[in-house]
């Protein structure tokens, strides 16, 4: 009992000074304000927390190590992808010269991306009651032939890009794999750094609150890195914003969680020692340094809340709002809570600021005069633009990035604004993806197009606006996004693109980019019509107004291309259509007319 009461007593002095004042440990509390270095209890205490405020130096350094292999992984798969497809080329070419069939197409595809140039509106549904299936059957056959045979690679990297099905009764949607495993390792991480020698029992209470603050405070600017739009990461690693996002969620639920743990933690660490001594709850809720903790914890589980699924769907224009201004309250509370916090707060807030003024706010935010056309399925409306080109400097845009003047790449998008649709929609930024071609350099002007589907709010607003207004000012953010699609299907034989509905805006770009500079960049002028790279664009559209979304021109071009392009009849009237089987039948037809068999397939 003597031992419990050096614990006891000892805490009690170091609660009541870190109640009163907020300067440095070391600094202020002395032997003669405490029992200090003469308790037991508390020198173990101190001890604890003098560790903690060593090792959590260290979570940056595991930091930085590991984006040094992600960035090493990153550029050396990057040269080894460059060296393949320059060794593939200078094959191609070699055989293109040499007139080979295991190359070349037979002499009815001569020109275009792919062997064929129709359009095909009408493909029957998928047999009632027969075992094809969308969603469970393969897009495309197995094959058993020498040259396909998986290896223990292949199986590893497929099973890494597979994506499981949501979760039943939530029907939560889960990432691929790899993704998982990379969040798990993530979380296994802080596992680590919450609990790494740090006694678990009563009386020490105090240092597994302390820990947990330190590892919350010290994810801050990690936390605010995987959110911003513009940061170092994509350069460095490859992954773009979208895939770090998956991240910052996930890193969001654990800094609440450790911010659950440091309070309750810090309240049982009030009723098991200061209660005792007559040291009330409202005594201990209304102290300074308690009340700012406090504060900042109810802020940044209402910005969970808020940014949960379900409440994104159905208050999209308010989880906006509350995502800013909860972010900015609750690191200005943080601030002034202790001020351990302080260079990680700074860091986190230097970040979002560069981010959300530096870039979003001024490099990347233009604004055009834009036509509206509601299309004829009524729920639709396209927006255009021209907009005129600026000369872009490769290495700066490749360091800080562009706005929509220097161009746009394929599958990126945009945060559009339209102030004239209300009060509440000027400081609103919505995301679309860009469904008009990428724009060459050395071009003049640039086709813009937005395909914006109609729903509650922002969107809805906007077809309403546009049935009795022709063109609007707009404000846009961008562009953001990732090519990995297309770096995936430039090293392909055979591309396949299927789209759904408003999926086709991200289908269009990507089979453009694809054709104009993906496998035949780097061939001579006169070997780009010999050399083909076989392309097929399924596009599935629940009614057949939808056909509309596109300009006649653009199905056009397509023919002219050379693209294959096939709509199924609507699913609204037909049901869905049999797309395992569509693709089946093309990429065999492809083996057929080549003597190589086991042609490369990106679906």
């Amino acid at each position: 009992m003597a031992g419990l009461d050096d614990w006891s007593n000892g805490l009690q002095d170091l609660l009541a000074w870190s109640l009163r004042t907020t300067t440095s440990d070391g600094q202020v509390y002395t032997q003669e304000e405490g029992r200090g270095s003469s308790n037991p209890g508390l020198r173990r205490i101190i001890d604890g927390i003098l560790f903690s405020r060593k090792f959590i130096l260290s979570y940056q350094v595991v930091l930085l190590v590991l984006l040094a292999i992600f960035t090493v992984r990153h550029w050396t798969k990057r040269l080894q992808v460059h060296r393949r497809r320059r060794r593939r080329l200078r094959s191609a070419q070699e055989h293109v010269k040499k007139g080979e069939d295991g190359v070349m197409y037979t002499d009815d595809h001569e020109s275009g991306c792919s062997s064929s140039s129709s359009t095909v509106l009408g493909t029957p549904p998928s047999p009632k009651g027969s075992a094809v299936d969308g969603e469970r059957t393969p897009l495309l056959p197995r094959r058993e032939s020498a040259s396909t045979k998986w290896r223990l690679g292949n199986k590893a990297g497929a099973f890494l890009m597979y994506q499981p099905r949501p979760i039943p009764f939530v029907n939560k949607t889960l990432p691929s794999n790899q993704a998982t495993l990379t969040v798990l390792a993530f979380l296994g991480l802080q596992v680590f750094y919450t609990f790494y020698r740090v006694p678990l029992s009563i009386p020490t209470l105090f240092v597994f609150a302390d820990r947990a603050s330190l590892l919350f405070v010290a994810n801050l600017p990690l936390l605010y890195l995987f959110a911003a739009k513009n940061q170092p990461i994509k350069l460095l690693t490859g992954y773009s914003y979208e895939s770090l996002n998956i991240v910052h969620r996930r890193l969001g639920e654990v800094m609440c969680l450790l911010a659950l743990l440091h309070s309750v933690g810090m309240v049982g660490v009030w009723y098991t020692i200061l209660r005792p001594t007559g040291f009330t709850l409202a005594r201990f809720l209304l102290s300074k340094i308690v009340l700012l903790g406090l504060g900042a914890f109810v802020a940044y589980e209402l910005l969970y809340f808020a940014s949960l699924g379900s409440f994104r769907q159905r208050f999209y224009e308010l989880f906006l709002v509350l995502h800013v201004l909860l972010q900015v309250v609750a690191l200005v509370l943080v601030w002034f809570h202790h001020h351990n916090s302080r260079p990680y707060v700074g860091v986190a807030l230097a970040i979002f600021l560069v981010d959300r003024l530096v870039y979003r706010m001024i490099l990347k935010r233009k604004s055009y005069r834009a036509s509206l056309d509601v299309t004829e399925d009524g729920g639709t409306v396209v927006l255009r633009s021209e907009i005129p080109l600026a000369q872009k400097d490769r290495f700066v845009s490749y360091i800080a990035g562009t706005g929509l003047d220097k161009g746009w790449k394929a599958t990126e998008h945009v945060f559009l604004t339209v102030p004239a649709l209300s009060r509440r929609h000027i400081m609103q930024a919505h995301p679309f993806t860009i469904a008009s071609r990428a724009p060459h350099d050395g071009d003049g002007d640039a086709s813009f197009k937005l395909i914006i589907r109609a729903q509650d709010g922002f969107s809805g607003d906007l077809v309403r606006y546009s049935r009795s207004h022709s063109s609007v000012k707009i404000r846009m953010d961008g562009p953001y996004g990732s090519q990995t699609a297309l770096q995936l299907l430039q090293q392909c034989n055979l591309n396949v693109v299927v789209a759904g509905g408003s999926g086709i805006a991200v289908a269009l770009p990507l089979i453009w980019s694809l054709c104009e500079s993906g496998n035949v960049s780097d061939l001579e002028p006169g070997d780009k019509t010999k050399l083909r790279s076989k392309t097929m664009l399924i596009w599935v559209i629940r009614h057949e107004s939808h056909i509309s979304w596109l300009d006649q021109a653009d199905l056009q071009s397509f023919r002219d291309a050379g693209i294959k392009l096939v709509i199924p009849l609507p699913t609204s009237s037909h049901g869905h259509p049999d797309v395992p089987g569509l693709i089946t039948d093309w990429v065999s037809a492809k083996d057929e007319v080549s003597s190589t068999r086991g042609l490369r397939t990106g679906v």
